[in-house]
């Protein structure tokens, strides 16, 4: 009886403690916010100025990452919504929403009146009752330093049908984040984790809230059972049998004065309602077998028409006190919660034009549960490299990891589709963090992301299909060239101060600097 006292005893303390940090961040913060909000009015009075819906044929939208992308319930259409893009001097904040329309392969952008504030970094989920409903939850914006931020804890529906945006107003719900993730799950809306920030604090989350769809009513779930540490940038998605998943994610902590650590989570677990008890929820930590993806953070999830969970790229950090380099990936991986097993996926289809390769890393830095991020006992990757040359002459180096045929621990497929059934590698998307993933009619969409390349950061604009049926080769409906992407160096260089000077870009509408949302963490 001691023991079980002790270990509640210090489980209170531990809420105690988180509870005293976030009153902590949120002090420190609300001045922030509340000099952002004025600034945060004033675009929103530009876009009230908008009163008509306009439908406008446009081109593909501009680079982006931390958007949002999701396939329309009932038309062959993709909605892009949101997100922010960075040349060097200024990261620019978006709201604008754009569809895609498949069959003909046209962009329009769509203009409508009293929209969400510029954000990104929010999560967006598709319902398809009244024609179709698109909810937003959360995200953030930042100030034009990029040096304060601001976290929304709003709730959004844009009806498709009749092309109009709802704020749905409602106490009781989660606080103000980012990198969070959010699914539908019956007639609930459930969210998990996510992050804070301020100048000079930040907390992450592993909390549950989840927003009846009937009532219109938030309430915050209470687990049992050990759960996931706070988090951001994880995978979640509702299993064939009712359950969520939890998969991976990022936080970072503070190790001394100045100096963060990041983790890059590799754990997995089921949050699943307690039969007969309504509203009564359970952690349960799993531990799947097969072909683990390699640790990282910054992967983009999407959920398959056969209920698998698949989960594409992402970044490997190699963190020291100073510095943070990362090897950005571009590989495929699928999880069965059915099997409980994740497969690697490759594709059939031909191999491309012949490049310059050579292996792979063979060590890795460990991440929080010591599995390195080069994996073990698999064969070690081929890697295609690419060099590109800017528009100054700065030579982008663009390294591609491909997984070698036939890897080990990988299963034999049982299934005609299964994801797993592959033949050689083929060279698709260039590796990136934080894509953008939908699904439709069993193809897989991936709009942007970003990859860095020493001190630059490259923000991408392009669009591949890949048909996950046939598995056989992506298709790219938008190329882009990395090479003749804008790139302004700071201001505070003293070698490049003449250009930093001349550096304005992008419009009044679009415009606002941030740099809160980091590849790991939405």
């Amino acid at each position: 009886m001691g023991r079980k006292g002790k270990k509640e005893k210090k489980g209170r303390g531990a809420e105690k403690t988180a509870a005293k940090l976030e009153k902590k961040v949120s002090k420190r913060s609300r001045k922030e916010e509340e000099d952002l909000e004025a600034l945060i009015a004033h675009f929103q009075t530009l876009d009230a100025a908008k009163t008509q819906i306009v439908e406008t044929p446009c081109p593909p939208p501009s680079p982006r990452l931390h958007a949002s992308l999701s396939a329309h319930p009932e038309k062959d259409e993709l909605i892009l919504f949101g997100g922010e893009y960075f040349n060097g001097q200024k990261t620019f904040m978006y709201n604008d929403l754009y569809t895609y329309n498949i069959r003909k392969d046209a962009w329009t952008r769509v203009e409508i009146p009293n929209p969400p504030p510029r954000r990104c970094a929010h999560q967006a989920v598709v319902l398809p009752q009244g024609g179709g409903q698109l909810w937003i939850f959360g995200g953030e914006f930042a100030s034009p330093d990029g040096e304060q931020f601001y976290h929304y804890k709003d709730l959004w529906v844009l009806h498709l049908a009749t092309k109009t945006w709802e704020q749905v107003r409602s106490s009781g719900g989660p606080s103000g984040r980012s990198g969070h993730r959010m699914v539908v799950w019956k007639r609930q809306l459930v969210l998990f984790g996510g992050f804070h920030e301020s100048t000079r604090d930040y907390i992450y989350y592993n909390d549950v809230h989840a927003f009846n769809l009937d009532t219109f009513t938030w309430s915050k779930l209470s687990p049992s059972g050990a759960g996931p540490t706070p988090r951001s940038g994880c995978q979640m998605s509702v299993t064939p049998q009712g359950s969520i998943v939890i998969y991976g994610g990022y936080s970072k902590q503070r190790v001394k004065k100045d100096v963060d650590r990041g983790t890059q989570h590799s754990d997995m677990f089921l949050l699943q309602p307690e039969d007969g008890r309504e509203g009564k929820w359970t952690w349960t930590r799993i531990n799947p077998v097969g072909a683990k993806p390699t640790p990282r953070s910054g992967f983009s999830v999407a959920v398959t028409p056969n209920h698998q969970t698949l989960l594409f790229g992402g970044v490997c950090d190699e963190e020291e006190e100073e510095s943070l380099e990362g090897d950005f990936l571009n590989d495929l991986h699928f999880y069965d919660a059915a099997k409980n097993r994740w497969f690697a996926g490759q594709l059939k289809g031909p191999k491309s034009e012949k490049r310059k390769r050579r292996r792979g890393k063979t060590t890795e830095p460990e991440s929080a549960d010591g599995q390195e991020c080069g994996g073990a006992g698999a064969q070690g990757p081929v890697e295609v490299v690419r060099e590109v040359v800017t528009e100054d002459g700065t030579v982008v180096t663009i390294r591609q990891t491909l997984a070698a045929p036939g890897s080990a621990g990988r299963p034999p497929s049982d299934e005609e589709d299964s994801p797993d059934n592959a033949g050689g590698p083929v060279v698709g998307p260039s590796p990136r963090s934080n894509a953008m993933l939908a699904i439709k009619h069993g193809r897989l969409y991936l709009y942007g992301g970003m990859f860095e390349a020493g001190d630059r950061q490259v923000t991408l604009g392009d669009l591949y299909c890949l048909d996950l049926h046939k598995m056989q080769e992506w298709t790219a409906l938008v190329e882009m060239d990395p090479g003749a992407q804008e790139w302004l160096e700071d201001t505070d260089s003293e070698e490049d101060s003449s250009e930093g000077e001349s550096a304005e870009g992008g419009d009044e509408d679009s415009g606002a600097e941030a740099g809160g949302a980091l590849s790991g963490d939405a």
